[in-house]
Parts: C-alpha cells; structure tokens; sequence
C-alpha cells in the first residue's frame, strides 16, 4: 500500500512594510475626521502661511481643497520622508508640476468617489437651466418681464459625454431618466463598459455633428489641453449646447467666444480659462452663456465624503497596505 504524500505547507502570506512614523497634514481638524489610526502625528494645513511643524517629519500629505497651485506646491520640496500625497480633487493637474520636487517612490492619488455625485448634479443643471432658458427667466423676474415661450428640452436629445470616467458615468446615471433620444461617450481608448460603447478621442469628429448636447468630463492632461479648439466647435451643430464640468484649459476661450458671438452655439461652463475670471472678461457678457465659479466639487456632500477617503487611505498606509486611487507613483 502506498502511502499518501502530505499535501506541501502553504507559504504564509508575506506581511507588509509598517507604515513609517511621521506627520500627516490634513486640510481639516484631525478631531473631525473619524477612524483615523493612532499611528501618526497629525498636523492641520489649509494653505496658510505659517506650515504647523516641519515639513521634513510629513510622510502623508493631504493637499488643501481649493487652494491655488503655488500654495498646493510649496511645501513639496521640503518634504524628503514623503510616501503618499492625497489630492482633494477629482484631477491631479494642480500637483502634477511638482513631481520633480519629490522623492521617488512617491504615490499620487486622487479624490476618486468624492465628487462624482456633486459634480453629476451640477452638470444636469446646467444643462436644463441652459435648454429651459433659466437665466433668462431670472433677468425675466428682476426686471418684472413675463418670458413666455416655448423652450428646448432634454428629451429626445442627442447627449455625447466626452471624458466616461467615473464623473462621466455619474452623468449618464443623472441623463437616463430624461428620455435623451441618444447617449454617446468617449474616452482616450475605445472600450466597453457597463453603460455601453465607449469610443476612442480619434472619433469625436464623426459624433460632434450629431450631439445635442455635449459634455466635457475629462481630466486635464497634455491630450485634452485646448482639446475643445476652433476645429472641435466648427463640427458641433447649430445651435448645440457645449457643457464644461472639467477643466477650463480644455476649451480654447477665444474659439468658444467667436461661436458665441456670433450665436450659433450656447455653452455652460463651470470652470473657465482663466480662472478666476476676472472682471471685464468678455466671457461674463457673451451671448448664449451661463457661467458658475467652479462649484462642481463645492457642494454639502464633499466634506464628508472627503474625509471618510481620507481616514480609509491612512488606515491602509498605517496597516502598510497599498492605498487606492494610486494615479502615478514618482520614479
């Protein structure tokens, strides 16, 4: 008789590297963030002049929300222990001209899952207040003009989504309700995902002709810089409505503005270039436009959401896990 050949002892999985000592700056009192691990020291800094302790001890860098560039960057060359910078953004264009500045080995992560929903919202109403004529309505009421009439609506529209990430698919979440006649999307390659189709960028001149409506979700990147130019409108048709909920570089302004003007196409654009836009900027007074200060992302639901991103990436870096959102790791 044979005797059974014991079955080998699985290799016991490989432990992580502990996350190392240090300091973690949050734009946010640490007290108000829930389930943050007792690993670290924790330093609040919104941006302001004064750093709250030395930039050298900061392993973990939440970068403040809102705040311009410069103010974004300026403590990264003096922060050589630095493991994970942690965008409060949906994008990583504000950080991305520091790179050079931090040590290799450094993730890059995203605020992926804190602003789909806010942002979603307000590209819905910016498209209905532009197709239903609400601002018009409103300059309607502070002069007492009764603006009747019959309006665009949503439905049986041919929407394009340009950028079907994961804002570009909370879009389209927000849009089905609507009986749009059609929904197209497009993305830097060609794939199939849950909502359908997803074409490359090289197809957007065939399916600008046919859009209704088209929105702009993509992140800022060498590719979509100036994506939106003179060609790009020229396909849009007649009277077709332009949506920017991504970032302002994407358009070329002065392209968009002779489309305006002459009143061929209507925009609505939560972020502009430049930004802020500055007082007497023939943008603020082109026909055919409505324009919010970049509130996509500002809304009630991001706080929240912020910082339950936060407290979940801290407890992975401290358990010596992989963090998510990971976009880029320096080199």
């Amino acid at each position: 008789m044979t005797a059974a050949i014991p079955a080998p002892t699985p290799e016991p999985p490989a432990k992580t590297a502990p996350a190392p000592a240090g300091d973690v700056w949050l734009p946010f009192p640490p007290e108000e963030v829930a389930g943050l691990p007792e690993a670290f020291r924790y330093r609040r800094w919104d941006g302001e002049d004064e750093f709250p302790g030395d930039p050298a001890d900061c392993v973990f860098y939440v970068t403040p929300y809102m705040k311009s560039q410069a103010v974004t960057l300026r403590p990264l060359p003096r922060m050589p222990a630095l493991r994970v910078v942690q965008t409060l953004t949906a994008g990583i264009d504000n950080i991305t001209a520091g790179l050079s500045d931090l040590p290799a080995g450094v993730r890059l992560c995203n605020a992926r899952g804190v602003h789909e929903a806010s942002t979603a919202e307000l590209a819905l109403t910016l498209i209905l207040a532009s197709l239903r004529g609400i601002p018009g309505m409103v300059r309607g009421q502070d002069r007492e003009e009764w603006r009747g009439g019959f309006y665009e609506a949503l439905a049986d529209r041919s929407v394009l989504i340009v950028g079907h990430g994961s804002i570009g698919a909370a879009v389209e979440d927000r849009l089905r309700p609507f009986e749009c006649g059609r929904i197209e999307r497009v993305a830097r390659s060609a794939r199939t995902a849950a909502h359908g189709r997803v074409h490359a960028l090289a197809d957007l001149p065939g399916l600008l002709p046919e859009a209704d409506v088209v929105i702009l979700c993509t992140p800022l990147t060498e590719d979509t810089r100036g994506l939106v130019d003179a060609a790009f409108l020229a396909r849009m048709k007649d009277g077709a409505l332009l949506v920017n909920v991504a970032r302002g570089p994407v358009v070329d302004t002065g392209a968009l503005l002779v489309e305006l003007e002459s009143g061929r196409l209507h925009a609505a654009l939560d972020v502009t270039d430049p930004e802020p836009l500055p007082a007497g900027h023939p943008l603020w007074h082109a026909p055919n436009v409505l324009i919010t200060p970049h509130v996509g992302g500002s809304s009630s639901a991001f706080e929240p959401r912020a910082k339950r991103l936060v407290a979940r990436q801290l407890t992975r870096f401290a358990a010596g896990e992989p963090v998510d959102n990971t976009v880029l790791i320096t080199d």
